[in-house]
């Protein structure tokens, strides 16, 4: 009996554990509780956009500004902002001497082709002589009224001796010379300004630039940090002082040496004349003493 109860007990688990996994396939759902029955409630998701999506860039940031020229200087050291405005005036009166200097070279060679073209058309020695006289407003002329008042000075007591004949060219060769060297002197007058401002202008902007790096180095160790917005007005200081020299020099020593060569160019012009005009009076004089 006791066997047969123990082998009915086993086929009745046995026959439970079988059908346990169909009988929990067919009951109905537990009722949702917690988190379950809130997820329930929840309103069904809308639908994704179709539109296009814009996404900026990891790490822009357009709310910076450029740096202007007038930010970096009102925020520069008071000496960076002495450097500044000194290559800035030094700039100013450069451009000012070059344009002064460009005309008063123009109007000279208009000058001299004029005066040349009135000494070549037969006029008399006199006649130019009272013409220019009151109005040597150019070199070539002053040469021609300096070297021909010194003639007129010969000829006031007479006809001179043909042994003082020498003594009188050598004059008016020196009186032709002086008047060069005096007008030329003229004409080179403030070229030694866009010199020096070509030289040393570069170095005095170095000079601001190095004095702006050293603050953007004082900035990094005052605040310990290394970000952009710490270095960067430094920075731009610095080299904006650097331009500005640059931006000095550059046209001085262009316009320098242009000028230059053009002087020298005249003052060949001049000798020339003076050549020439030298041996004009000669030849008069040695006709005049015989």
């Amino acid at each position: 009996m006791k066997l047969l109860r123990l082998i009915a007990a086993a086929l009745s688990v046995l026959v439970f554990l079988t059908a346990a996994p169909a009988l929990a396939q067919r009951s109905p759902a537990a009722a949702p509780t917690g988190d379950a029955a809130e997820q329930r409630d929840l309103p069904a998701p809308a639908a994704a956009p179709t539109g296009t999506v814009e996404v900026a860039p990891l790490g822009s940031d357009t709310s910076i500004g450029s740096i202007s020229v007038v930010h970096m200087f009102m925020g520069a050291d008071w000496i960076v902002k002495t450097v500044m405005l000194i290559l800035l005036i030094a700039s100013l009166w450069s451009w000012t001497i070059i344009f002064n200097k460009w005309l008063a070279l123009g109007t000279l060679r208009r000058r001299a082709a004029k005066f040349e073209k009135t000494f070549w058309s037969g006029q008399s020695l006199d006649e130019l002589y009272q013409q220019f006289s009151n109005r040597a407003d150019h070199p070539m002329a002053a040469v021609f009224v300096s070297a021909l008042r010194e003639w007129r000075r010969a000829f006031e007591g007479g006809t001179p001796r043909e042994a003082l004949a020498q003594g009188i060219k050598d004059r008016i060769d020196k009186a032709m010379s002086v008047t060069i060297m005096r007008e030329a002197d003229g004409l080179e007058r403030s070229l030694g300004f866009l010199a020096t401002v070509g030289s040393t202008a570069p170095f005095v902007g170095l000079f601001g630039t190095v004095w702006g790096i050293m603050n953007s180095f004082s900035a990094i160790a005052a605040r310990h940090d290394t970000t952009l917005a710490v270095v960067a007005p430094g920075i731009a200081e610095a080299l904006f002082a650097t331009a500005m020299g640059l931006l000095a020099a550059i046209p001085a020593v262009i316009f320098y040496n242009r000028f230059v060569n053009e002087i020298g160019r005249y003052n060949t012009r001049l000798d020339a004349f003076a050549d020439e005009f030298s041996a004009i009076l000669s030849r008069q004089l040695d006709e005049k003493v015989r």
